[in-house]
């Protein structure tokens, strides 16, 4: 009997080698198509040509630990240079940001799918924005969906390219 069940529980072992193998070979998720750098189309934003920015720019990057850094680059319409940033799990807990806090001091970040984050931000304690990024196929072109909370939410789209 202890033979029988000796050679049963071999078998089983053997069956179940090739599952145990496939998942510890199985292939890394490729990046997301998120990563790099992206330039916002000035032309298309919604505001007045003179309040308009010379440029922004959104850096996101993996940071390790499933936290990801993102960092906003803004050349305001009269020169000056704004620079926002935070380092942020990806599991949606929010974390202080860095850098200017004109629009923003706390964020909280989450990717549903590849091609998608949503990020929350808020400031002194109340919500602030929601904007969720979307990269579609081509992977050179991404949409921004922005809900600005003043009151009465406020929603607007903005266009970017990638630049790295």
């Amino acid at each position: 009997m202890k033979t029988l069940f000796a050679i049963l529980l071999a078998a089983g072992a053997m069956q179940s080698a090739p599952a145990l193998a496939e998942s510890s070979s199985a292939k890394v998720p490729a990046p997301s198509p998120l990563l790099g750098s992206w330039a916002v189309d000035v032309s298309r934003l919604p505001i007045p040509l003179e309040a308009r920015p010379k440029s922004v720019t959104i850096t996101f990057a993996d940071a390790g630990g499933a936290k990801w850094k993102v960092n906003v680059d803004i050349v305001d319409a009269g020169g000056s240079k704004i620079n926002a940033y935070g380092t942020y799990a990806l599991d949606g807990t929010a974390a202080p940001g860095q850098g200017s806090t004109i629009e923003a001091d706390t964020g909280a970040i989450r990717m549903p799918v590849p091609n998608v984050l949503v990020l929350g931000l808020g400031k002194d304690g109340m919500p602030a924005s929601t904007r969720i990024y979307t990269v579609n196929a081509d992977g050179k072109s991404m949409v921004e969906t922005a809900v600005n909370h003043n009151g009465v939410p406020v929603m607007r789209t903005n266009y970017f390219t990638r630049i790295r």
